[in-house]
């Protein structure tokens, strides 16, 4: 039985409420499981079946029919972070043989935050820290599970702990939040946010989109960073295009290419192994 799952909202900075708990976000992608008569099915947030991805969650077993809420992370052994890029490597592999391989190379973790039916019985009218009661009485059927740990109250201390880890962030959640299938501002997450400095060296021709550049390492040149999709406003849209025309040196198929003059400070979660910016967002022109 797949249940579409309970979203969070962001809150505008870390927060300490005594009607809140806290737990750490964790840098994975989201995982519905489900037994049911003895069967597993895996699935992500948007329904799709992802069984066959994970055979050392997939194949065993809890003693009764239940559903779960969580993460699949790849922890780092040296640094015990969560590594999202292992876990894309996990998700996206198909064939048999890679995921066999990738299986003993790239363990996974589902770490689990929250528990929906369980022997049978609906649970997500309970309130968050009854249905955390029951999660926790579970006996987890191998070293591959793991529950979230949480804290009360402290959720600012929480989130510097993991500004100190660099760490993902932190998420705060009513204690007496039933569960919903929808965004929910009972459930809101605060990003522990890099920032990088970047010039925009080009514009998609359809969509939004504004190419990002760095400078190279040991080279007075730029190269490509990423695509910033996100966090301008039809403002900042309009004085870029107001600008840019005279700066435009060539164009292809899908984007315009303009000499790197504007500057722009961008959030974004990390930087990838690749040294691209991950998922970034624009905050502000630099001037």
């Amino acid at each position: 039985m797949f249940i579409s799952p309970m979203l969070l909202e962001t809150a505008a900075a870390p927060f300490s409420d005594s009607r809140y708990i806290y737990e750490p976000k964790v840098d994975g992608h989201r995982l519905i499981y489900t037994q049911e008569g003895g069967t597993v099915r895996l699935y992500t947030r948007h329904h799709n079946d992802c069984t066959r991805q994970y055979p050392e969650i997939a194949t065993n077993l809890f003693p009764h029919d239940v559903v779960l809420d969580g993460e699949i992370a790849v922890y780092d052994p040296q640094t015990g972070v969560v590594d999202f890029e292992s876990v894309m490597s996990r998700f996206q592999a198909r064939r048999p043989d890679k995921i066999t391989q990738l299986s003993a190379q790239l363990p996974v973790t589902f770490v689990v935050f929250d528990i929906l039916r369980y022997k049978g019985e609906d649970l997500r009218q309970l309130p968050l820290m009854q249905r955390k009661e029951i999660l926790a009485g579970l006996s987890l059927p191998n070293a591959h599970f793991g529950i979230v740990p949480y804290v009360e109250k402290a959720g600012e201390a929480l989130f510097t702990q993991m500004q100190a880890r660099s760490l993902e962030g932190m998420v705060g959640k009513r204690t007496d939040s039933t569960y919903v299938s929808r965004r929910s501002a009972a459930w809101l997450k605060v990003i522990n946010w890099s920032y990088a400095d970047v010039w925009l060296t080009g514009y998609r021709k359809a969509e939004f989109g504004w190419l990002a550049s760095v400078q190279a390492e040991n080279s007075a040149k730029v190269r490509p960073a990423g695509i910033i999709e996100h966090g301008a406003s039809p403002t900042h849209k309009k004085a870029f295009y107001g600008v840019v025309k005279p700066l435009i040196t060539g164009e292809d198929r899908d984007f315009v290419y303009v000499e790197p003059r504007i500057r722009a400070r961008v959030k974004m979660r990390n930087w990838t192994r690749a040294g691209m910016l991950r998922s970034p967002v624009f905050t502000e022109f630099i001037v």
